[in-house]
């Protein structure tokens, strides 16, 4: 069962690989503005389309002040591919463990054709 999180509510903290192999923490963007956007996989339609539209914004969001990363369940790997096809310049977390995705309370319960899975609920 996942939490959801309040708004002022306190971050839970994290440490995540990004697609660049470097880890990245909640400790380390401290002080700084984040958006945080949670997404299902990697390359499908509709978290491409998110991806290019963020990376679109990139520069409003660097105007005012703030830093996008991409979270999901998907490898380093995976990550670093879907970056350098779609020429992201975004930070992209890699959660396989999904510890970070069930912090967030993103990590839930899905249905598809009648058919019950776990999976990230798209939320920024």
């Amino acid at each position: 069962m996942s939490v959801s999180l309040s708004v002022g509510e306190k971050a839970p903290s994290f440490k995540l690989p990004s697609e660049s192999g470097e880890t990245v923490t909640l400790a380390s963007l401290k002080g700084r503005k984040v958006v945080l956007y949670f997404y299902p996989k990697d390359d499908t339609s509709g978290c491409t389309k998110e991806a290019i539209a963020f990376n679109a914004l990139k520069k409003k969001f660097e105007a005012a002040g703030a830093t996008i990363i991409g979270v999901s369940p998907d490898s380093v790997e995976s990550h670093a591919r879907f970056s350098s096809k779609h020429k992201l310049a975004l930070t992209l977390l890699s959660d396989e463990a999904k510890a970070m995705l069930e912090a967030y309370g993103v990590w839930k319960e899905k249905s598809m054709y009648g058919r019950k899975y776990m999976g990230v609920e798209r939320t920024t």
